[in-house]
């Protein structure tokens, strides 16, 4: 019995036009997606005024020197988190591995800062504004933190595909 075998010759000018167009046809489609100069300064302004009101909060607070390291420990940790969260999602929407032991902690440890700033805010001898700050502050910070990840991987991908 005789197997039959296809063989077929490559045309490398064909296929880099072929390739150089798909390039280009991909260039064209992520510019429609880089995030404006305007969303990418509003992204950094928001993420710069979140995290200094809540610093310029602590360093105003009338609390011991451990509840102040509690709180900013809280907020470093949930921005760090955050991006984790969002870095994770992307990379598995883009089709890149991402261990579900990363994933799952990376939620993990999201939920757990925000849990842990309300149970601290809850328990803290603040007024109430003072704890509508905090929980308002952190929660801009966390969302600029989040834009901000997101803008620099779309301008770099888009810079990346253009070279």
């Amino acid at each position: 019995m005789l197997e039959q075998t296809n063989y077929s010759v490559s045309n490398p000018v064909a296929e880099e036009k072929t390739g150089s167009k798909k390039k280009e046809s991909k260039i064209k489609e992520l510019k429609g997606i880089r995030p404006t100069a305007a969303f990418i300064g509003a992204s950094w302004a928001a993420l710069g005024i979140g995290l200094i009101s809540y610093c310029i909060g602590l360093w105003n607070a009338d609390m011991l020197l451990n509840e102040k390291g509690y709180y900013f420990t809280i907020i470093l940790f949930g921005l760090f988190s955050g991006i984790s969260v969002q870095k994770c999602v992307r990379d598995k929407s883009e089709g890149i591995p991402v261990t579900d032991i990363y994933y799952g902690i990376s939620w993990f440890t999201t939920l757990a800062s925000i849990v842990l700033l309300v149970v601290g805010l809850r328990n803290a001898d603040l007024e109430l504004s003072e704890k509508g700050f905090y929980g308002m502050s952190f929660t801009l910070a966390l969302f600029a933190a989040i834009a901000v990840q997101k803008n620099t991987r779309d301008t770099k991908l888009i810079d990346t595909e253009e070279e």
